[in-house]
């Protein structure tokens, strides 16, 4: 496999975005391209990085290696000092001081083209040309992506393009640089979309047509991603004046009859816990997305953790079930979050999607799902008799659910209810009604085959854990380490814990667990619900993601 790391470092609001947006776009008609980034908590100043991995092979992990540095603002190459190495070239504003590091204004070259706000195609011109690639793509895009700009804008873009296009050249032959990396037909068929767009994707696979939310990052871009597709889908969407009413909109969506969703991060779902506690009484399905993001309080707002598991398990007061989903990639993102529909419609109970900041802003190819593999299901009551009952008992505890205006009257209340609705303080009822609702859950996980998925030795002698996000860099990490008997147990499903996972344990002398959290919430629910004891773990929770090196070699020292 060969491949390159880019890094882009500036200030907020810089248009380092645009430079991301534009390489990405180029780059992925020919190459495989994984893009993510890490920002400040601030709309401008601040130092923000944006990593571009390019191959000839399917690359989807994080790596802090930086083959070339392109730098916007020389007061960011600091705050990323550990990721330049002796063979990191670094173009750009920069101190001449620095190793293998090239001062180049871009400002002053897009001037001569008239406006030096066109520095940032000349950036992307220069790595295009240092790279030397084909400028027929990138005129293209550069095209498309300024199309509602006007003529003018485009010309002074592609005029900026061509100037940093030399200027890379140039840099070219006076480095000898070189970059083997082959162009891949195949690509130009795939799939570029981040997290974001692959859980909003599978909402709209899942029969989204209502979602209320309030902004809060990471979660808006799902939010945002649904509005823009919502004339697209019938999808209502409402931005709603607090979190306590986004959700309850939610929860009056399916009351109604919609398939619903709220999307926000941590703080949000805090004020929301009470009406999940709602959900649990009157028996109403919910999909939540948790974008989960460094706490406790405000904690680290644009940052990312995977620190929010067992809160989304124990939210809500009283006992009542639920089911926590943590895809690992985009594949996942998309079917997981379609899944949850079905799951929270068939079973009339709150279904967690557990994102974070890295999931929802990573970007790489995937090749087109089959959506044709996804059924909607419905499973309420088209039309009800004079004997419907909305809390009926049941054998599997879940009674039929009717919708006003299709049916008669259809009573709930947030009190203790008989199986009318009517509240009651009837001892016997009580009794009856808590079995009724947590035995939903009892055997849901074999009836929907919740199961995780296993990769590398099959005769293992060390079982390498792990749930959500850190998914594609653990899988490459674990190929990078020769000579050990390796296996693999990734958890997208969170909760209920799959019923089969006890062989898997069995098996290993060994058991390590890596998560983005101090406490490793994770082995904390395998000890809780299984058992299981994990004593070895990688644990991460500095804000930022796992990279491939540092799973690699923190592994080494647990081998």
């Amino acid at each position: 496999m060969n491949s390159l790391n880019i890094v882009v470092s500036g200030e907020a609001g810089s248009g380092i975005q645009t430079v991301e947006t534009l390489l990405c776009e180029i780059f992925r008609r020919q190459h495989y391209v994984f893009s993510t980034k890490e920002y400040m908590s601030r709309v401008r100043g601040g130092a923000n990085t944006t990593t571009i991995r390019i191959s000839d092979s399917r690359i989807n992990g994080f790596c802090e290696k930086t083959d070339i540095l392109l730098s916007l603002d020389k007061k960011g190459i600091e705050r990323i000092r550990e990721r330049i190495t002796s063979n990191t070239l670094i173009f750009g504003d920069v101190t001449e001081t620095e190793k293998n590091s090239f001062s180049i204004d871009f400002s002053k070259i897009a001037l001569e083209t008239g406006n030096k706000v066109f520095s940032n195609t000349v950036a992307t011109g220069f790595i295009l040309g240092l790279l030397n690639k084909d400028k027929e793509i990138a005129g293209s895009v550069i095209g498309s992506f300024f199309a509602t700009k006007g003529d003018q804008v485009i010309k002074g873009n592609i005029e900026a393009l061509n100037k940093g296009y030399l200027t890379g050249q140039e840099f070219r032959k006076k480095l000898l640089f070189e970059a083997h990396i082959e162009t891949v037909k195949e690509v130009e068929r795939e799939l570029f979309i981040n997290g974001a767009e692959a859980v909003g994707t599978g909402a709209i696979l899942g029969g989204c047509n209502f979602i209320s939310s309030y902004p809060m990052t990471p979660s808006t871009p799902v939010f945002t991603f649904l509005a823009q597709h919502s004339k697209d889908f019938n999808i209502i969407v409402e931005q709603a004046e607090d979190e306590i009413s986004a959700i309850n909109m939610v929860l009056g969506s399916w009351y109604a009859g919609g398939r619903a969703m709220v999307s926000t991060s941590g703080g949000g779902f805090a004020l929301m816990v009470e009406s999940i506690s709602l959900s649990g009484m009157i028996e109403s399905p919910v999909v939540i997305h948790l974008g989960q993001r460094p706490g406790p309080a405000t904690g680290l707002p644009t940052r990312t953790e995977q620190g929010d598991l067992l809160f989304s398990l124990f939210s809500g007061h009283g006992e009542f079930p639920r089911v926590i989903f943590a895809p690992g990639d985009l594949n996942e993102s998309i079917f997981l979050t379609a899944k949850a529909f079905n799951i929270a419609d068939k079973y009339q109970i709150p279904v967690f999607i557990l994102t974070d900041q890295y999931l929802i802003d990573t970007y790489y190819n995937i090749p087109e799902p089959d959506f044709s593999l996804f059924d909607i299901e419905y499973y309420y009551l088209k039309e009800t008799d004079p004997s419907y009952r909305r809390y009926k008992f049941t054998d599997n505890g879940i009674s039929e659910r009717a919708i006003p205006g299709n049916s008669g009257f259809v009573c709930l209340d947030s009190d203790e209810h008989d199986e009318d609705g009517h509240i009651t303080e009837d001892r016997e009822i009580r009794r009856k009604m808590v079995e009724k609702r947590n035995k939903k859950i009892m055997n849901i996980a074999e009836i929907e085959r919740f199961e995780p998925c296993f990769y590398g030795h099959e005769n293992y002698e060390i079982l390498v854990l792990s749930w959500g996000s850190t998914k594609n860099t653990v899988l490459e990490a674990i190929s990078q380490i020769d000579g050990a008997r390796l296996g693999y147990l990734h958890f997208p499903i969170i909760y209920p814990l799959p019923s089969n996972i006890d062989n898997f344990f069995r098996k290993a002398k060994k058991t390590i667990v890596i998560e983005n959290n101090y406490t490793s919430q994770f082995s904390k629910l395998l000890k809780m619900e299984k058992g299981i004891e994990v004593k070895e773990k990688i644990l991460k929770y500095d804000g930022h993601p796992f990279s491939v090196e540092q799973i690699t070699n923190a592994l080494k020292e647990k081998i």
